[in-house]
């Protein structure tokens, strides 16, 4: 248990690093600051407009991004 602890609050804190990386940068977290998000399309996947972000709808800002969690 002691391992599966370990490993969750490694990944923790490099998903608060590329946060506060991405947040220095004014960029989205999901896509990089690019505004579309690269995906394998398949039939579980489905997004209303599928070459924009979800998470930043496409402008590829962080505080868009954070809008749309918040």
């Amino acid at each position: 248990m002691g391992l599966f602890n370990a490993l969750n609050q490694w990944r923790n804190a490099r998903y608060e690093n590329h946060l506060s990386n991405m947040k220095d940068q004014n960029k989205c977290p999901d896509c990089h600051g690019r505004g579309y998000y690269a995906f394998s399309a398949n039939e579980f996947v489905y997004y209303a407009a599928p070459y924009e972000c979800p998470g930043c709808s496409g402008s590829g800002l962080y505080t868009d991004w954070n809008n749309s969690t918040t």
